[in-house]
């Protein structure tokens, strides 16, 4: 092109670059807008279980994920991440990047006893995780070796009574479901017992079976198979009623002591979710537990699920927390 003598070409030139610049950020946006709006999941989503394998809430997750990763069209991989009472699974959910991409268990009572012991010194709280859906309620059993003295709950409570401190009972850390329904045993008999924390409830059976600890404190849905099997006893349930898994069981009510406990095992996700992405998991997640299929799995593995989702499940883990600060003290 020539240069004209009043400028005209080069205001031709000029206005041609700003058109061209004008075109590539549009294009920018487009592209910046539709990467931002791409559906989700594209990619892997992992699940955290803040406990080792084989315990209830690893068995609660593989479930899961198998059933979750058919309806989001993307793989669930498991991953455990024990120690630390928990927090070690936890404070990594807590950590991660709100997108969707990495999910996990939280465990009630057994999550609170990380921040509300002031001990521990931890910056998270319930507010760091967007709770997305209860999934299970799994409540607790006393059990022991088949060939132990011990017969009932009662046998337990007269020994201590006659060698207080001696009898060691399992748990998961402090504020843990076990933990606190041997607090509330302890206050409901005047009894003392020795807790011995373990990192996962495979790590207990052992244990327990070994003759290392008097008394195994788990979940249903942990001891189910070795109670039909016969390798262990049950003492008791902490169930209102005795469990359809579980029926040759006696609760401890039915034994004479007012415990009732259980752990709640449900998905959360980092906080500061999107809203389009929590509304997608929770719908994920509700097809899921709501189907035939899944419930018949579950039944199979001794879990009973509890659907609870959006403002209901948030007041539900703080009703909780309320309930664990005030027994515990803290």
């Amino acid at each position: 092109m020539a240069w004209t003598i009043d400028g005209s070409g080069l205001r031709t030139r000029g206005f041609l670059r700003m058109t061209a610049g004008a075109a590539a950020l549009a294009l920018t946006a487009i592209a910046g807008n539709a990467q931002a709006q791409a559906p989700y999941p594209e990619r892997n989503v992992t699940l955290i279980v803040p406990y080792g394998p084989g315990g209830g809430t690893d068995i609660t997750a593989r479930l899961l994920a198998r059933d979750l990763e058919a309806v989001l069209g993307k793989p669930v991989i498991v991953e455990n991440r024990a120690g630390g009472g928990g927090w070690v699974g936890w404070g990594a959910l807590a950590a991660a990047a709100p997108n969707g991409y990495m999910l996990g268990y939280l465990n009630v009572p057994s999550m609170y006893g990380g921040y509300l012991d002031r001990q521990y010194n931890r910056s998270e709280t319930l507010d760091s995780f967007t709770p997305l859906m209860n999934h299970v309620l799994d409540y607790n059993v006393w059990a022991v070796k088949a060939d132990s003295p011990f017969r009932t709950v009662r046998d337990v409570v007269d020994a201590a009574k006659k060698a207080p401190s001696t009898i060691t009972v399992s748990a998961f850390g402090a504020g843990s479901d076990d933990h606190l329904a041997i607090l509330s045993l302890e206050a409901e008999t005047g009894i003392k017992l020795t807790t011995v924390h373990h990192r996962s409830t495979a790590e207990a059976k052992t244990q327990a079976l070994g003759g290392h600890i008097h008394v195994l404190g788990a979940n249903i849905s942990e001891v189910a198979e070795e109670a039909k099997a016969g390798t262990i006893r049950l003492l008791g349930v902490m169930a209102p009623e005795r469990s359809r898994f579980l029926p040759q069981a006696p609760t401890f009510k039915e034994q004479g002591f007012n415990q009732v406990w259980s752990v709640s095992r449900g998905i959360a996700a980092p906080a500061g979710l999107p809203k389009d992405v929590e509304a997608k998991l929770v719908a994920a997640l509700e097809q899921v537990l709501n189907s035939k299929e899944h419930q018949q799995k579950a039944e199979q593995l001794s879990l009973e699920p509890k659907l609870i989702k959006g403002a209901e499940y948030r007041a539900f883990l703080k009703d909780n927390e309320v309930s664990t600060k005030k027994l515990m003290g803290w």
